[in-house]
């Protein structure tokens, strides 16, 4: 993590919570501020500089868009070189390397990989500020020139490397007129700590599986530690991608701001449409306000809404990562997305609802097989791993050893991923209401004081957002 989990969880947040709400409200802004600036710098102490020049950039762009705002062009131009520069940023950092390795692969050149580090987020807060320019040249938003104001929205820490990623319109008004209640800071708090124990008692343990499965080599993992291993990563994924993002709506409900929700629950989907729908909710969102919908969306035929779809899978497998994997990955969705389009949806919709589920699970375990794996050969040798043409057979003794020692977990995983606890949470509020009240309390503490147990003692704290 950027800080040490323990110094975050027990120095850092408590220190910036109190501070925020002791200063008079004309300076929480800058209290935010400054409080992203020191949680991104700490991790990234000179990379923190290129969210200060994107920040910088669109910040002057809407003040140019808002001075000519009689003219056309010069608000185009202002929206076109925050693009640009934006974009160029995210590409020198995010892909240079991959660009210039296959350029060498493919020509025989000789050029030199610069090996820029990866600043932590910087696709989460690229396109957080080029949703600001773009609704702007729309006239969807009016301008923002308190640069603090501005400031704060991009280094909103709660969110501000690995999502949920957050619209300008959506914070606008909160930016500058935020409610604050004991409501909004209790109910902040349940969410934050449901979402630290989702990440830190599920996510790292099922993890850990994966991460022995991913170092063993292929030709010795039988085809039940195959199924095992991803397994557990597609439970790694969703809980700690997932738990970030309640932290983070938590934290934001206690600082005054509705963030939007991420997840809803994706493994229940039956679709891989449905699936995209519920999953990094987000980012399917801003794909969709600043990319589909500019290319026409579904509203210019059939063959055109197949291009924009394309276009759109296209670039969230580039979104991703640098490397061929995600691309694939991102292709393969869009066919599969097209596909159901043009006709599989309504085949789908003829079959009994838990093959529809069985469909879905299958597809999306595949695709993370593809996401996690070092490259395109390591990926298609694990697949065919998974089906019985590796050199070790269905199981051995370690895949029986792996089943018992992590049964419980997947147990847990399988129920948390659907929505089983939440239904009976309504139903009891709705026969007993009051009586989840002090229940809920002594289980978060409970929650709070596991996680704090395995800190104090872990080695083992990924999170996997954090890379992107």
């Amino acid at each position: 993590m950027v800080f040490s989990s323990i110094t975050f969880l027990y120095v850092f947040l408590p220190l910036v919570l109190v501070l925020y709400y002791v200063l008079p409200r004309r300076f929480q802004n800058f209290h935010i501020l400054i409080s992203g600036l020191i949680f991104y710098a700490w991790g990234e102490p000179f990379y923190v500089f290129t969210m200060i020049l994107s920040t910088l950039i669109d910040y002057f762009a809407g003040l140019v868009m808002d001075r000519f705002d009689h003219s056309t062009k010069i608000r185009r131009a202002a929206l076109i070189i925050s693009i640009i520069m934006n974009f160029g940023l995210l590409g020198m950092f995010k892909y240079s390397g991959f660009i210039i390795q296959n350029l060498n692969n493919a020509f025989g050149f000789n050029i030199p990989d610069p090996g820029l580090p990866l600043p932590i987020g910087i696709s989460f807060f690229t396109f957080q500020t080029l949703s600001y320019t773009i609704d702007l040249y729309r006239r969807n938003i009016k301008v923002q020139k308190n640069p603090v104001t501005f400031a704060a929205f991009v280094t909103l820490f709660p969110q501000i490397v690995a999502g949920p990623i957050v619209k300008y319109e959506d914070v606008a008004n909160e930016l500058e007129h935020r409610i604050h209640s004991l409501d909004m800071v209790y109910e902040g708090i349940l969410k934050f700590i449901t979402g630290l124990g989702k990440k830190v008692l599920i996510a790292n343990n099922i993890g850990s599986l994966w991460t022995e499965v991913k170092a063993m080599p292929l030709d010795g993992v039988p085809s039940a530690t195959a199924w095992l291993g991803i397994l557990a990563f597609t439970f790694q994924i969703y809980f700690d991608f997932c738990g970030y993002s309640d932290m983070a709506v938590g934290l934001g409900k206690i600082l005054g701001f509705n963030f939007p929700h991420n997840f809803d629950y994706p493994y229940l989907s039956k679709s891989i449409s449905e699936f995209w729908r519920r999953w990094h909710i987000t980012l399917g969102s801003w794909f969709r306000s600043y990319v589909y919908f500019p290319l026409g969306g579904s509203r210019k035929g059939t063959w055109r809404t197949v291009f924009n779809l394309a276009v759109v899978w296209l670039c969230t497998g580039i979104w991703h990562g640098a490397r061929w994997n995600f691309i694939l990955w991102g292709v393969l969705y869009g066919l599969v997305i097209i596909a159901e389009k043009l006709f599989l949806g309504k085949l789908l919709k003829k079959i009994p609802d838990i093959l529809r589920s069985a469909y879905t699970l299958f597809l999306v375990i595949l695709g993370w097989v593809l996401f996690d794996t070092a490259d395109l050969p390591t990926a298609g040798e694990y697949i065919g791993v998974m089906f019985g043409f590796g050199q070790s057979g269905l199981y051995d003794g370690m895949s029986l050893y792996y089943l018992l020692n992590y049964g419980v977990v997947f147990i847990v995983c399988a129920i948390g991923s659907t929505d089983i606890i939440k239904r009976i949470a309504d139903n009891i509020k709705k026969r007993w209401p009051g009586a989840l009240g002090y229940s809920s309390v002594i289980l978060q503490t409970a929650v709070l004081l596991l996680v704090t147990a395995y800190l104090v003692d872990a080695t083992y704290n990924p999170f996997l957002y954090f890379n992107f």
